[in-house]
């Protein structure tokens, strides 16, 4: 009797796994089911309440900028018969423009430049002092380096309002009241940007970095200026900004500070003719005035941070992130 072989294992040839789940292994199954999945994660992340508060608050910044860029264009009775948001009756920024650029001989743009002067000389002067400040606080260890840091942390705190009189003593013992030096002088001091740069220079210079170039004979002001501040960059631009809106705005520190006409920034020239023009006797023509000034002095800070926003924006977030 011939007894049969047992049939081949064929199993064992061609192996397969049958408890894997079909789409598994990365196939269209598995493609489908992320990116069904992914839009259900996407909505969990949104929040209503966080978008509706987002929009109101975007309103409440735009609002006062539409309104201003309204009103530059009405006559100075439909600013008083029409609703604010409303153009008027007859589109008058043309003539707006040359009443604000010739009244009092051209003032306004005298005014401009002197804004222009303390913007840029405060800005420039308080971002440098603040990079270096905030360096040595950063990448320097000394004594009483944690004091000094804690002395500037408190400084951030001292409202503006509390130091006017004591700045005006201070100007006034030295003669230098109504000069250009009244305004630049202490704008060139920021506490915050101080802070900002010391956070940021922690963060974005590498200390194996700095000791590579002291290996190589480099100085300390050499590496300050062709090392670290290449890498401060976009800190240095965030300060210089803060540094620019702060001066331009400035309105207290210029009106206890100066008494020329010829050395007043925008802000105090367009409040003084605001101030005319309520006072009534034929001067309320000034309001069409004091408005279109009003927009024309905040167009250079618009364009400066559109410039700008690469810069300023990697530095607040470099800054937070280490914060």
């Amino acid at each position: 009797m011939t007894i049969a072989p047992p049939p081949a294992d064929t199993a064992g040839s061609a192996p397969t796994n049958t408890d894997r789940p079909a789409g598994s292994d990365g196939g269209i199954g598995g493609v489908n089911r992320r990116s069904r999945r992914r839009p259900v994660e996407r909505d969990k992340r949104r929040n209503p309440i966080l978008t509706v508060i987002l929009w109101i608050t975007l309103a409440y910044f735009l609002l006062p900028l539409v309104w201003l860029a309204v009103q530059s264009t009405k006559t100075n009775a439909d600013i008083f018969s029409t609703f604010g948001l409303a153009f008027g009756r007859t589109f008058a920024f043309g003539d707006n423009l040359v009443q604000l650029f010739t009244f009092q001989d051209g003032i306004f743009l005298h005014w401009m430049g002197n804004t222009v002067l303390y913007a840029v000389a405060s800005s420039v002067g308080a971002a440098i002092l603040a990079t270096m400040c905030g360096y040595a606080l950063a990448k320097y260890v000394y004594r009483g380096r944690s004091f000094v840091f804690g002395l500037i942390l408190g400084a951030v705190m001292v409202p503006l309002t509390a130091l006017a009189i004591p700045t005006y003593l201070l100007f006034s013992a030295a003669n230098l009241v109504d000069t250009p030096w009244a305004i630049i002088l202490p704008s060139l001091v920021s506490p915050f940007g101080v802070y900002l740069m010391r956070v940021y220079a922690a963060e974005a210079v590498d200390d194996s970095l700095l000791e590579a170039a002291r290996i190589d004979g480099a100085g300390e002001f050499r590496i300050f200026l062709t090392i670290s501040s290449r890498l401060l960059a976009p800190g240095i631009v965030t300060v210089l900004l803060f540094a620019l809106v702060s001066t331009w705005n400035n309105y207290f520190l210029p009106l206890i500070m100066l008494n020329d006409p010829s050395l007043f920034p925008a802000t105090v020239g367009l409040a003084q003719w605001q101030q005319a023009a309520t006072g009534g006797g034929g001067a309320q023509v000034l309001f069409s005035t004091v408005l279109t000034g009003s927009f024309v002095s905040i167009l250079p800070l618009v364009v400066a941070f559109l410039f700008l926003q690469r810069f300023w924006q990697s530095g607040l977030s470099t800054g937070s992130v280490k914060g």
